[in-house]
């Protein structure tokens, strides 16, 4: 037995969190053995000398690891003419799901920018308070290059940013030996609205990005996904940069009650399974014979997989992957809460239930008819998500991660009386005489002769 917390909803407005022990039955049909902090490798050190190299030595510093880690001479900021030849090479059928997955992504994205709003407050007659939506200037967006081309990651992060109304994007992917970016990868980024391309992968890439080298803007924030080395440059920079999240290895979980098809529940598994040998996968049901079924036919699955993909598939599946089975849905929910998935696949009845119990996800895959698979390349929902159990306290990429919202206020004199009156005497209680003094100023300016009491 398994002792939780959990949270309740009251009413309409908040959140209340019940000191309350739950007892929940979790039996174990598989159990991980490994898990993304017992596999972590201590890259830090590595990654502060590289980024510190490179920030001492500007362009040619990050050369010197270009040519190291990338083993490419080429031009680093892709030229018009290469980036022309890039999308040539592109076959057409490509360039139309391309442009398919940047159209949901796109038009989801005008969608969620149009939930910003700049508003207005008279919280006194006279003094306005406001508040105002702006993007940041410049963006660095990162995208994988490396087992995979990671068209997808383009389409999310520039096409995001670009909607939000960024005035400078750059794309930095890693290029293959002697060969440059995937042309699929170039097509995606200039198709969605990139400003620059740069071919550098890894540490230096986001260093470049980060300091303005080769006569880039200095980055505001760095988005996109990218191996354990790039995850801690990022990690180093949060606070001189914005980033998207600290990402670890990516992770699902599938909800599944008896009327679910075991073939798609293993199939979804196995799919995200060959991410990496480190990626977790779970199954959590309150159907036994679903669960034993689908144990019975995840390895077949696999087996039938090309090799670098099964390779991944075998090791992720063996050393992380977790089947659960709980009593009743109730216990489902409240573990898939615990674990909070990056990706959330609910293959059950009542969808509507499910929809407003679960609570802790990057990203909610509502039935039969979405898979992962759907978000993660072309539906429209972004696929930079939260991993790690971050999805308890935040969600994934969208065009609000590259907005600020800033206040401001503007006041007449009548106006502000009433604030400065109560900002003085709360300043004093604090022992700012400082500024106690600054609301004294205008006090004593606007209304000439009066007399206020500005004791706490």
């Amino acid at each position: 037995m398994i002792l939780c917390k959990r949270l309740h909803w009251r009413g309409n407005s908040a959140w209340h969190q019940e000191e309350q022990n739950i007892a929940m039955s979790r039996k174990y049909l598989k159990k991980a053995f490994k898990t993304a902090s017992s596999d972590a490798t201590d890259v830090g050190d590595t990654v502060q000398q590289i980024l510190s190299d490179i920030e001492a030595g500007g362009d040619e510093a990050a050369k010197r690891y270009a040519a190291k880690f990338d083993q490419y001479e080429g031009n680093l900021i892709l030229t018009e003419e290469e980036i022309e030849a890039a999308c040539a090479a592109v076959p057409q059928k490509l360039k139309d799901d391309i442009a398919f997955a940047h159209d949901n992504v796109r038009r989801f994205a005008e969608v969620q920018k149009s939930t910003m709003q700049n508003v207005e407050l008279e919280v006194v007659p006279g003094f306005t308070l406001g508040q105002k939506t702006i993007p940041c200037r410049a963006v660095g967006c990162y995208v994988p290059g490396g087992r995979y081309s990671h068209i997808a990651s383009a389409i999310m992060t520039v096409t995001t940013a670009k909607v939000a109304g960024c005035n400078h994007i750059v794309a930095s992917s890693p290029p293959r030996i002697n060969e440059g970016i995937a042309p699929a990868i170039v097509f995606a980024a200039h198709h969605c609205g990139a400003d620059k391309i740069l071919a550098m992968g890894g540490v230096q890439g986001i260093a470049a990005m980060t300091f303005g080298l080769f006569g880039l803007p200095e980055a505001d924030i760095l988005v996109g996904p990218g191996n354990q080395f790039v995850a801690e440059a990022k990690r180093i920079l949060y606070g001189r940069v914005g980033i998207d999240m600290i990402a670890g290895p990516t992770d699902s979980l599938v909800l599944a009650d008896k009327s679910a098809e075991p073939f798609i529940v293993a199939t979804d598994l196995v799919g995200q399974a060959e991410h990496g040998y480190n990626s977790p996968v779970w199954l959590v049901t309150d159907d036994q014979p679903l669960a034993e079924k689908v144990l019975e036919l995840v390895p077949g699955l696999i087996a039938d997989l090309p090799e670098t993909n099964r390779v991944n598939a075998e090791a992720a599946w063996r050393d992380y992957a977790e089947v659960i089975v709980c009593d009743n849905r109730e216990e489902m929910a409240a573990t898939s809460d615990d674990y909070a998935p990056e990706h959330l696949t609910v293959q059950a009845e009542d969808l509507p239930w499910w929809l407003e119990r679960l609570q802790c996800y990057g990203s909610l895959f509502l039935g039969e008819e979405t898979t992962v698979a759907y978000g993660d390349k072309a539906s429209g929902t972004n696929h930079v998500l939260p991993t790690s159990q971050s999805a308890k306290y935040t969600g994934g990429l969208s065009v609000h991660k590259y907005m600020k919202i800033v206040t401001w206020q503007n006041a007449t004199r009548e106006g502000s009386r009433s604030v400065a009156e109560a900002t003085a005497r709360i300043s004093r209680l604090e022992g700012m005489e400082g500024h106690a003094r600054t609301a004294d100023a205008r006090l004593n300016k606007y209304f000439p002769g009066e007399s206020f009491d500005l004791s706490p």
